[in-house]
């Protein structure tokens, strides 16, 4: 028992202890594929989200093994993404200057804030928290980023100065007045490294596979691009001398050795600023990761724990505020490499910590000459596939409704920004739920031939009485669609002088709140003052029990509630 228990807070030592012999290789080789994308791509979104780029190194250290330990998915890539690293500079770029001390302790402060809040919903078991926010409304935040992410990498592309904004238009028109300044070696670098990037990603994929190599080789291969890329030109950029000579951009020095292990600054003024931002970080970083797992989990028919899922995210996080890494989650492109590449258990994920660990031990005088356009050529290239075009037109065809919140979500977040923008949209999204269910639908239905089945009146052949009007409504009756149901069921009263009954057919009610009873006491009243009875049927066993709790029953009698419509029809006398 206590084992057992042990394993549910600890689900490391269930795979740890139950670790098999042939589940080792693809772990190794697992591991070693992420490290090569990870390497470069964390250097990459930590320039993107204005640190230092070791800073994107640190954080792909000690968080991938505080949730090896903590997290419930096997094969969820915990490190710095795209999206996270931009909300990060989003806030620390309105506290601090880049470069300053107080912009790396703003992200510092934002990992140990958003991973806290992460551990707490996971001790309190929030983990349903995931489904209030819409998988429109991610798509449409999604999207926008992805643009915005991609220009705010045309300064390292063209090897110009740009004002830091988030807002593409004001990207754009620095870019047009600045066009004369474009550096030429920095333009070619940086269309070369993105050349080289979807080469690998594509056309090389395909060219191996009709070779007929290993499944395994090719992986290693296709997904060492943005190694490629890195190796290809920072040799150039050293052997010709390009920084010097043509003035491209490189990363210069980066520490080597060990992450530091440091206090996160306290400034109470500061941390009370911040927990807006480290909130919805937490939030977004959370759906980001959990949908991902979800996904690749159902895969091999595994389960992945919401709740577990928190905390190990939140001791992830944790673990980077500690040693000089930013806030981070689960990346979607990594995490889907470490499934295919073979991945079995969180051994990969060490694997790929231990591996990014010896680059900063003895490598990064390696990436002195690396030119920040290759940086820029892989972000703009891992970002483009968050574009997401397909759950628009889906939306669009079946709910309009849902489509409206992706467009308002996609344009707030280009206009207002990141943090903004997504409020925006999850508070659209509440209002679209609200409108849609304050009007829900009600279909009058009839008997189908001599059956006991009641369909639709406008969409069957049916039989209907004069004095009975068998009304279905399909939701559930709370403070918002209340008047709506009222003022439908006066209507066809007033529409009809011969109507003695009316049938509230109650199959698709889960819920009746406070507000919806004292209008169903209001209806009873008001039906009687003009000589017509309310009778429900199907009403289902939970919302009957607190129908029963009050005095509901004793006011609707002479109305009655049927076990069936059948029943009830039969018992009016329209058969």
């Amino acid at each position: 028992m206590a084992a057992a228990s042990l394993k549910q807070y600890i689900p490391a030592i269930d795979w740890l202890f139950n670790y098999r012999r042939e589940d080792l290789s693809g772990d190794v080789v697992a591991g070693l594929i992420v490290a090569i994308m990870l390497v470069p791509q964390g250097m990459a979104y930590a320039l993107l989200a204005g640190l230092p780029p070791e800073a994107g190194l640190y954080a792909s250290i000690l968080p991938l093994l505080m949730y090896s330990v903590f997290g419930s998915s096997r094969v969820l890539a915990v490190g710095p993404v795209a999206i996270v690293s931009l909300m990060v500079a989003a806030v620390a770029g309105d506290l601090a200057e880049v470069g300053a001390p107080q912009y790396s302790a703003v992200a510092l402060i934002l990992a140990l804030m958003s991973g806290s809040f992460l551990l707490l919903m996971g001790i309190i078991r929030l983990g349903f928290l995931v489904n209030f926010m819409s998988h429109p409304v991610i798509s449409g935040f999604t999207s926008a980023a992805a643009l915005v992410i991609g220009f705010s990498q045309l300064k390292h592309l063209l090897g110009v100065s740009l004002p830091r904004t988030h807002h593409v238009h004001e990207i754009l028109t620095a870019t047009v007045q600045r066009a004369a300044d474009i550096n030429a070696a920095t333009l070619m670098i940086g269309a070369g490294s993105i050349a080289v990037l979807l080469f690998c990603a594509g056309p090389l994929e395909r060219i191996l596979r009709n070779r007929n190599l290993a499944p395994t080789a090719v992986n290693v291969v296709t997904k060492s691009g943005p190694l490629f890329a890195v190796v290809l030109f920072t040799s150039l950029v050293w052997a010709l001398r390009l920084d010097t000579k043509l003035g491209v951009r490189v990363i210069g020095d980066i520490p080597s050795g060990l992450p530091p292990f440091s206090p996160v600054p306290w400034d109470s003024g500061l941390w009370w600023e911040l927990i807006p931002a480290a909130f919805l970080i937490s939030v977004v970083g959370f759906i980001e990761s959990v949908s991902v797992a979800k996904s690749l989990a159902s895969k091999r028919r595994q389960r992945i724990d919401a709740n577990r899922e928190l905390v190990g995210l939140g001791a992830a996080n944790i673990g980077a505020a500690y040693t000089g890494g930013y806030p981070v989650t689960g990346g979607f492109s990594r995490s889907v490499v470490n499934f295919t590449a073979g991945a079995n258990t969180p051994l990969a994920s060490l694997c790929t910590a231990g591996l990014v660990l010896l680059t900063v031990l003895i490598l990064t005088p390696l990436f002195y000459y690396l030119p920040n356009a290759v940086l820029a050529a892989i972000i703009v290239v891992a970002v483009v596939q968050l574009l997401d075009i397909k759950t628009l037109r889906h939306a669009w065809r079946y709910s309009r409704a849902d489509a409206a919140a992706l467009i308002m979500t996609f344009i707030s977040v280009l206009a207002v920004g990141i943090e903004l923008g997504i409020v925006f949209g999850i508070v659209a999204s509440l209002v679209m739920y609200l409108w849609r269910t304050s009007r829900p639908h009600v279909a009058v239905v009839g008997r189908v031939g001599d059956s006991e089945h009641f369909r639709n009146i406008e969409r069957h052949e049916v039989r209907t009485c004069k004095h009975v009007v068998a009304l279905r409504i399909d939701a559930s009756l709370y403070f918002a669609n209340t008047r709506f149901l009222e003022d439908t069921v006066l209507r066809h009263v007033s529409e009809n002088p011969e109507l003695k009954h009316v049938v509230l057919i109650c199959s698709a009610i889960n819920f009746i709140d406070a507000s919806a009873l004292e209008t169903l006491y209001d209806l009873i009243a008001e039906l009687r003052d003009g000589n017509v009875l309310l009778h429900l049927s199907e009403v289902k066993g939970p919302v009957e029990d607190r129908l029963r709790r009050t005095d509901f029953i004793d006011q609707l009698e002479p109305g009655r509630i049927f076990l069936s419509t059948d029943e009830a029809m039969r018992a009016l006398e329209c058969v």
